[in-house]
């Protein structure tokens, strides 16, 4: 008998509990009798094996057919859509849009808007038609609309989902797949996860039967990780798909090659564990872990795995180092406050940008490390005191992926959440770096400087060791078992998954509570996803109820800056960052100046230091290669223009409510010589301290700046709740960017008012000001190239007059008197 040709019948399978699940066919199945689709003949056989219901398939696909009347639901749940619209009194209205009434031209189109119905007790919306005139080949696609033209995204999860050439994910109607090629099963018993089951057609194994989601919601609360006690210590780790895990342990590094082994113990949740007879405090440890192969696992027996409960690694491949908490050092405790969201004022800098080229004397390794950079922190010109920063943000300091001690990187490719960088330690195989680091942030604290960790939980480095423990319970994973990569580092953490999730609040509460760092900076926090963003803030808030948590509300997926309104987060606002570079070249608009001036209120921020604002962050190009007028985006050698730009700059930011975020080096006109990637370049990254000596007055300027900011005469800056609109007055030159702004105009807090007026344009303005504003007790604080003292010789008493003058690239602040 000639061998069956193998063709592709079944598309992917899935179980929704350990004993059900559905089979997705390539098309649909319209035999008489059901498809022959099975476990294989070693495996159970099904007990149940029938179409999944309507709803079921209309759930994920957003439409489904109805055979016996011949017309086509789109539906769409309220569940699926996003929270700022279901938290609207009520619901806007929406409108089904596509290849078949030419997208956009159905909004407003009574025809095509959606309508409320229930359906088996659930209350959804629905439009319905003639199936016929969407059965037409190419597929048609289609989207949901508000009618404020707000698109509704796709769930990662439709069957349906389809990228056009614009990078623009839509759904489709496929006539060849319109329910009946999905089939639900149940078993008469839970299957074992970690057998690696496969859905046969006929005899061809075709699909590995992957767990659905019920398997993330998966968890244990018992302690994890390597935990000495007395006179033992309980190694704990969870691999819920595993068949074998084992246990290594040496108390040399030199005996890497023969370790003690030990087996370890899966229990009733799916972690596994064994307890040694010793506190093997200061030992080393590693695990190798094998499982069933196919493409929903990455497990490797050869592979030594890392801890992900580990408190310090000797480097990014491990061995992890056990550590006895009893034996932890507590950290030093400085008279310290973590400061008020609102009277922030943030730099952020990487640890080895600021110690690398300190004008102190140190070795060339304690260059390399917390405990050079501590020295520095202590030192009288501490170049972040000087400056008058009252927050440092720096850059990670969890263990990352760079392959040697010296090697330089950025550090956003964590390998472990609980261990700090061990090439920042002076002696890695000791873990001293716990206690090094706890001193640096303590010298701190000391400076009165808070300290925010800049925390990578959207991805991992290599060796990616979680992905080997298990890919499922802690990745984002496509139907074929690829990565999901909108993090663009190619592998994206589900924290969806309750032990990922708690993996990364576990980790969390151990820097605040191990090292008392003031606040968290997360990367690409889109990634993570609204509800675990609350929890997370819950459960940090209850170790520490004044967190700071900032977010970077973007993802290469999208931006969620706006859903985090009604939340305790504060978010990095890129449109700040544009808004700024823009406008001091003469650009943006008068709409721009006073939404990001009044602390881009509502549909960014609810609340005023819900807003970091910013012009520079480690990523890209730094300010000055970006505004410069040289060429090649290098402004090594700034023009006056680039340095009067700079200034301009420095005092719309700390004019602006919010929270200010300066880079390490804007100060000074740091340049990366028009490099647009530099996370490898510690040449270019470190900070050249000898462009303070080069450019003293804009370094004092922005110092200046800080202070004023920071001084109680800077109060009016510094908001915790909203003002009333009352408070602004903007007035604008005409056809020009060039605006006065009075803070306080209503005298809701105090007679103190504040004026700043500021010409970003290359032409003289003359703009008017009213009456009331002009006839007021003003004293000049600051212009663009100084500020005043009332007793300096230089002042220049110049006073706001009805018509205005600012010559190009200027800007003056007043306050009454």
């Amino acid at each position: 008998m000639p061998a069956r040709t193998r063709e592709k019948k079944i598309i992917q399978a899935w179980l929704e509990a350990p004993d059900r699940g559905l089979i997705e066919l390539a098309s649909d199945w319209r035999g008489r009798h059901s498809p022959p689709v099975s476990l294989g003949s070693g495996g159970p056989a099904f007990v149940t094996l029938a179409p999944a219901p309507d709803l079921y398939f209309a759930q994920r696909n957003a439409y489904h057919i109805d055979y016996e009347t011949g017309k086509i639901h789109f539906v769409l749940h309220p569940g699926q859509l996003p929270g700022d619209l279901r938290q609207l009194p009520a619901l806007p209205k929406i409108y089904l849009a596509g290849d078949f009434n030419d997208w956009q031209h159905a909004v407003g189109n009574p025809k095509w808007e959606l309508r409320p119905a229930r359906r088996d007790d659930a209350d959804i919306l629905t439009w319905s038609g003639p199936a016929a005139d969407f059965m037409a080949q190419p597929p048609k696609r289609f989207k949901f609309v508000t009618e404020k033209h707000h698109w509704l995204d796709v769930p990662a999860d439709a069957f349906n989902a389809v990228r056009d050439d614009s990078g623009n994910i839509n759904r489709q109607i496929d006539p060849a797949r319109t329910g009946l090629h999905l089939y639900e099963f149940t078993l008469a018993t839970p299957l074992d996860l970690a057998a690696g089951n496969r859905i046969h057609w006929h005899d061809d194994p075709q699909a590995t039967l992957r767990p659905g989601v019920f398997f993330t919601e998966y968890r244990t609360d018992a302690p994890l990780g390597a935990i000495p006690r007395k006179n033992e210590t309980l190694f704990r780790i969870y691999a819920p798909r595993a068949t074998s895990v084992e246990l290594c342990v040496i108390d040399n590094l030199s005996r890497v090659a023969t370790p003690h082994r030990y087996p370890l113990q899966r229990n009733a949740d799916h972690a596994w564990e064994i307890t040694l007879a010793q506190n093997l405090h200061g030992w080393y440890y590693w695990y190798h872990i094998d499982g069933a192969k196919n493409e929903f696992t990455r497990f490797n027996p050869a592979e030594r795995i890392l801890d992900p409960y580990a408190l310090a690694t000797v480097d990014r491949d491990g061995p992890g180092i056990i550590i006895d908490r009893e034996k932890l050092p507590s950290p030093p405790r400085a008279r310290h406050n973590t400061p008020a969201w609102q009277d922030l004022v943030i730099c952020e800098a990487h640890v080895r940008d600021l110690i690398a080229r300190a004008p102190i004397d140190l070795t060339p390794d304690e260059r390399l490390t917390f405990a050079g950079l501590t020295k520095w922190v202590e030192h009288p010109d501490f170049y972040l005191h000087r400056l008058g920063v009252n927050c440092v943000e720096l850059q990670p300091v969890q263990e990352f992926d760079n392959a040697a001690r010296a090697d330089y990187h950025w550090g956003y490719m964590t390998n472990n959440y609980f261990a700090p960088e061990s090439s920042y330690a002076t002696d890695p195989a000791r873990a001293s770096g716990i206690a090094e680091f706890q001193q640096l942030v303590a010298a701190f604290h000391r400076r009165g400087i808070a300290v925010i960790l800049d925390v990578v939980y959207n991805h991992v480095g290599e060796p990616a060791h979680l992905l080997h423990i298990d890919q499922l319970a802690y990745f984002q994973t496509n139907i074929d078992g690829s990565l999901s990569n909108w993090s663009g580092c190619g592998n994206d953490i589900n924290a969806d998954s309750a032990m990922a999730r708690r993996l990364i609040i576990d980790s969390l509460i151990h820097l605040i509570e191990t090292y008392g760092i003031d606040g968290l900076r997360f990367d690409l926090a889109e990634l993570l996803g609204l509800e675990a963003l609350k929890e997370i803030e819950s459960a940090l808030k209850k170790a520490k109820s004044d967190i700071i948590l900032i977010a970077e509300p973007w993802s290469f997926k999208g931006h969620i800056a706006g859903a985090l309104r009604d939340t305790g987060w504060a978010s990095w606002n890129d449109g700040y960052r544009n808004f700024i570079r823009d406008y001091v070249r003469g650009g943006s608009s008068p709409e721009a100046y006073e939404y990001n001036l009044k602390g881009s209120p509502w549909h960014f921020a609810k609340w005023p230091a819900q807003t970091v604002n910013y012009s520079e962050s480690h990523d890209d190009r730094c300010w000055l290669d970006v505004i410069t007028e040289n060429p090649d985006f290098n402004g090594n050698i700034p023009g006056s223009k680039d340095r009067r730009r700079t200034r301009l700059m420095a005092a719309v930011l700390c004019m602006s409510l919010g929270i200010p975020m300066f880079s390490a080096g804007q100060d000074f006109l740091r340049s990366k010589q028009g490099v647009n990637n530099t996370y490898l370049r510690g040449d270019l990254n470190a900070l050249d301290y000898t462009r303070i000596l080069r450019f003293p007055g804009t370094h004092a300027y922005f110092a200046e700046w800080i202070a004023f900011r920071l001084s109680s005469r800077g109060a009016l800056l510094r908001h915790y709740t909203r003002p009333r609109d009352e408070f602004f007055r903007f007035f604008f030159a005409e056809n020009s960017t060039a605006a006065a702004t009075l803070y306080n105009a209503d005298c809701q807090l105090g007679p103190r008012r504040l004026l700043f007026a500021i010409n970003p344009t290359d032409a003289d303005v003359t703009l008017s000001l009213p009456a009331d504003v002009v006839n007021q007790n003003w004293r000049q604080v600051a212009d663009h190239d100084r500020f005043y003292s009332p007793a300096s010789p230089v002042h220049p008493y110049r006073a706001p007059a009805a018509n205005l003058f600012l010559p190009p690239l200027s800007c003056v602040l007043w306050e009454t008197a």
